[in-house]
């Protein structure tokens, strides 16, 4: 991982703070308490966005700053600022103090270290300049006309994000972590008669700017955006009903990251408001299913050399062969469960306290052919691409949009349709799993979760899978 010279001359050197005298104001404001720890942030951020061949917007972005955590018990102090000094941190360590109200706790110990590199340091902002990224969506725009005379409107954008932390505690151990990431997303407008169709694709991850400048990168954008937009141009209205619905493979995991995943993390469990709480060793899920949630996977969106209280990522089996194994946890939510933190501890930035949160969030494979499981299908859905969703914590309710969805008929896909949407209970929808397919994929690195008003990267996979009466909610008459 970073060694912490890397992020002390953002810290230390730049702002002329002195480690062991920061150290020792973090070890007195957090003395009696269970928990804590300071977490230093600096981010820069990037953006630049074409629509119809000019230049809509171009942003930049440098923010610091600090975040003072106490916990005593359930409860949490919580101080941040901008202003990276001794004095704000004392400031905010009067602060945070005020929650132990007499507690007297034992301090928990520190994670231990890890010595991985999941995703290189390089700073992507640093590595193309404005010029070349203007061009390269320009170039963008003239090869998506260019392909198709039914070409509307064009809009691209290419993001990137430069985050360094470092993590202290109160026994004076230090964790750094430098986290590139960039993105680059296409959306296509087309246009037949008075019919207008739109079609999008992103993708991005923990690397620099380079690979998107390579043709046969931005180009498969371009075409799959395109090729979506122009399936929905041809599509009928969606029936409606309960119905085999056959998910695709990757992107389609978000169902699962919403359905399920936030269902299975910490703070819901201890608070016996996730429809999972206290099951644990019991059947929540068909045989057959999965979950994981994977921190480690180099290069991903979603993954994390160390979570944001210092804790190295990990692979964590949520649910195996439908059986409910763990759920994610923080620190705090770990501590009052009685089990270990999984390297879940995620926050957005400074300004916020950590909270259980998604890393990578996956079904793993099975055992059957794509082919296979659509065949077996004598009427039904083929999901293969979603659009917005939302969860019901308590109720485990969801309700999804489908983006790209095909009827099928007598074991064939057949015409694209519209306006489709997937309704139903997570848990309830997990034991109506009957096919598993052997073709995991993970999304191509496009996911923000929210959650409590923060937002984080996140990634989602899963292969194909069939599904059994489901509810869809349809446009045809």
């Amino acid at each position: 991982m970073p060694s912490l010279a890397a992020t002390d001359e953002l810290f230390f050197e730049r702002t002329g703070m002195v480690p062991e005298r920061v150290e020792a104001v973090v070890g007195e404001a957090l003395a009696g308490m269970d928990d804590g720890e300071l977490y230093l942030e600096y981010r820069q951020s990037e953006s630049v966005a074409l629509d119809d061949g000019r230049i809509k917007s171009a942003a930049f972005d440098t923010t610091q700053g600090f975040g003072l955590r106490a916990v005593a018990g359930e409860a949490a102090g919580y101080a941040h600022a901008t202003e990276l000094s001794e004095a704000a941190i004392r400031r905010a360590a009067a602060t945070v103090r005020a929650v132990a109200s007499g507690h007297a706790g034992t301090l928990a110990e520190a994670p231990a270290g890890t010595n991985r590199l999941l995703y290189t340091d390089l700073n992507p902002l640093g590595t193309v300049d404005l010029a070349a990224k203007t061009k390269l969506l320009g170039d963008i725009d003239a090869y998506a006309r260019g392909r198709d005379s039914r070409v509307r409107q064009v809009m691209a954008s290419l993001a990137g994000v430069w985050q360094a932390v470092q993590i202290i505690r109160p026994d004076g151990t230090r964790v750094a972590d430098i986290r590139p990431l960039v993105r680059l997303n296409v959306a296509i407008m087309v246009g037949e008669g008075d019919r207008m169709e739109t079609g999008s694709y992103g993708a991005g991850g923990r690397f620099a700017y380079e690979r998107y400048f390579d043709p046969a990168q931005w180009q498969h954008h371009v075409d799959e955006a395109l090729r979506q937009a122009l399936v929905n141009l041809g599509s009928v209205p969606a029936p409606a009903g309960e119905m085999t619905v056959v998910l695709g493979p990757g992107w389609p995991g978000v169902m699962l990251h919403e359905a399920v995943g936030h269902g299975l993390e910490g703070d819901f469990n201890r608070k016996k408001t996730s429809t999972f709480s206290g099951l644990i060793g019991q059947q929540v899920a068909a045989k057959g299913v999965t979950v994981v949630d994977d921190g480690t996977i180099p290069d991903r969106r979603g993954s994390l050399t160390v979570d944001d209280e210092g804790t190295p990522s990990g692979y964590n089996v949520l649910i195996e062969d439908g059986i409910l194994k763990g759920y994610m946890n923080d620190r705090l939510n770990a501590r009052l469960l009685g089990t270990r933190p999984t390297g879940n501890g995620r926050r957005e930035s400074f300004a916020h306290a950590p909270m259980p949160r998604m890393t990578n969030t996956y079904m793993l494979a099975g055992s059957r052919h794509p082919q296979e499981i659509i065949g077996s299908v004598k009427k039904g859905l083929y999901a293969v691409n979603f659009g917005g969703g939302s969860v019901d914590i308590t109720s485990g309710k969801f309700v999804f949009s489908a983006s790209e969805a095909y009827l099928i008929e007598d074991g064939k896909i057949g015409p694209a349709v519209k306006g489709a949407t997937l309704i139903g209970n997570g848990p309830d929808a997990m034991t109506k799993v009957t096919m598993v397919g052997n073709d995991l994929a993970l999304d191509d690195g496009v996911g923000t979760c929210g959650k409590d008003g923060q937002g984080v990267p996140v990634g989602v996979g899963q292969p194909t899978l069939r599904m059994d009466g489901l509810t869809v909610g349809g446009t045809a008459a």
